[in-house]
């Protein structure tokens, strides 16, 4: 498996500290060998980084860098919870929302923000199972919400 935090460097990427969650729920639990991230939103600095549905006021293209986004939150907080990347093994399945306005049909596309990003980060380990969702509506008016299962070392 790639060095998590040299890869980060060589992307250019500092992850944020971890948001604090929109409700009454733990962002990560541990159960067994799995890690399982509460849904991310697209938020940087407590901020979203686009609003509204995708295919209307969100392009695809800002859509898949919203799920980007979303996922660096995500391992943000995995780090916050295992603290040491290492202890990653395999991102086993994702699952990503996107609002979509009636019509828009490429929500695979979008997640793929999510999926290539994990890749590029943990190489094959970043491979995962995937289920990309249209929804009508997400919290805050988000375009996109990405959940993660990791299998980790315990």
């Amino acid at each position: 498996m790639t060095d998590v935090n040299k890869r980060l460097d060589e992307l250019g990427i500092k992850l944020p500290d971890p948001p604090d969650p929109l409700g009454a729920y733990k962002p990560a639990v541990v159960s067994g060998y799995l890690l399982f991230i509460s849904g991310q939103l697209p938020l940087i600095d407590g901020n979203l980084l686009f609003k509204g549905k995708v295919g209307a006021q969100v392009t695809a293209e800002e859509a898949y860098q919203a799920a980007r986004v979303s996922s660096i939150n995500a391992l943000a907080v995995i780090g916050k919870e295992i603290g040491d990347f290492s202890k990653v093994k395999k991102i086993v399945k994702i699952t990503g929302y996107v609002s979509s306005a009636n019509g828009f049909n490429s929500q695979a596309a979008v997640v793929n923000g999510a999926s290539d990003f994990f890749f590029e980060i943990f190489g094959e380990a970043g491979r995962h199972a995937r289920v990309a969702v249209g929804v009508s509506e997400l919290p805050a008016d988000s375009p996109v919400e990405i959940e993660v299962i990791a299998e980790i070392e315990v």
